[in-house]
């Protein structure tokens, strides 16, 4: 079977990492990888991160619908566990819009007791969502069917504000008796591989949560034991402790402002090695830069100049210092003639 397979296109800022660590040149610069790195090229520990790492040492059959389109992730974990997996009409991409009538009469139509999955807020991957007055006709329609409506809440605070994108789940919760909510902390926190988030649930009576937290405890035993805690902990530590806040404040100001200089050191040198125009790059904001480089270019000053980039220029700021600005500025315009 796995002789069928075939070769993946390799990932083109893997690819930069695993070309750089086998360029033997002492010259090589890794301007790929974002993330931020000191004088040495180190990528450093805040202090105040290695202070608090010190001080913290059930629906069998039924059936669940998904949004047409839907985040790609939806139906492959959803239908790994069992349930039977459809969708239900959402996005007109012909007149960018939502089916709305199509929507509501398609859950109209559902027997009690399906799942639907709707995205609470910034509907991934459309960005298309329901208004207020949809909303609640969704959530009428939910009601009378007996659904079991599943909110995704991925992204609150990233398309209103947190109150606002959270008004689709307080309008439904109560309309419903029972729902489920996901909510992720990825997104708005900047906390990705940490997976931190919660299922909240939803019951219809007393005696009902303490059988659905029994139930949620069972699984949880099942599929983790105990949760991930580490980033959660460290965070919450750093920003409740006064004097870890301010230095990790202190040292998250020293890091932009680095950054920051190196972005005009680099746009100078530049500028002096072309004789053009290179305040723009000064004038940003961030580790990255995506400069006009075709795919060739950045291949010639990989090969010629030991200057590693995603295939589309991106470059991590971070990656220069005053040591090799000159050398990384003198390959940039090399590959930029060639």
């Amino acid at each position: 079977m796995l002789e069928t397979l075939t070769r993946v296109p390799p990932d083109p800022i893997l690819g930069v990492s695993a070309a750089f660590q086998a360029d033997p040149s002492p010259e090589k610069v890794d301007l790929g990888v974002g993330v931020y790195k000191d004088e040495q090229g180190k990528t450093p520990v805040p202090r105040a991160v290695r202070t608090a790492e010190q001080e913290v040492y059930a629906a069998p059959g039924a059936t669940i619908l998904v949004s047409d389109p839907t985040w790609a992730n939806h139906i492959p974990l959803l239908g790994t566990v069992g349930l039977k997996v459809d969708r239900y009409p959402y996005y007109d991409a012909q007149n960018p819009g939502v089916l709305f009538e199509r929507m509501l009469a398609h859950l109209d139509a559902q027997p009690a007791g399906t799942i639907v999955v709707l995205h609470a807020c910034c509907h991934n991957p459309t960005g298309q969502d329901l208004s207020a007055a949809q909303w609640a006709e969704v959530a009428a329609v939910v009601a009378r069917r007996g659904l079991m409506p599943f909110m995704d809440l991925a992204y609150q605070g990233l398309g209103e504000d947190l109150d606002r994108d959270a008004a689709s789940v307080r309008l439904m919760a109560r309309a419903v008796p029972e729902m489920l909510v996901a909510v992720s902390c990825s997104k708005n926190f900047g906390i990705y591989r940490e997976r931190t988030g919660l299922l909240i649930a939803l019951s219809g009576n007393v005696e009902r949560a303490g059988i659905t937290t029994g139930h949620l405890g069972r699984l949880a035993r099942t599929l983790w034991s105990m949760p991930p805690d580490h980033g959660a902990a460290l965070v919450e530590r750093v920003l409740s402790q006064p004097a870890l806040r301010q230095e990790w404040m202190t040292e998250l100001s020293h890091m932009a402002s680095r950054i920051n200089s190196l972005r005009g050191l680099l746009a100078e040198r530049l500028g002096a090695v072309s004789g053009d125009d290179y305040r723009w790059i000064g004038a940003q904001r961030g580790m990255f830069s995506r400069l006009p480089l075709s795919a060739t270019q950045v291949a010639f000053a990989r090969d010629h100049h030991h200057l590693y980039m995603p295939p589309d220029g991106r470059i991590n700021i971070a990656g220069v210092s005053p040591a090799n600005v000159d050398r990384v500025a003198a390959g940039l315009i090399a590959a930029v003639r060639s």
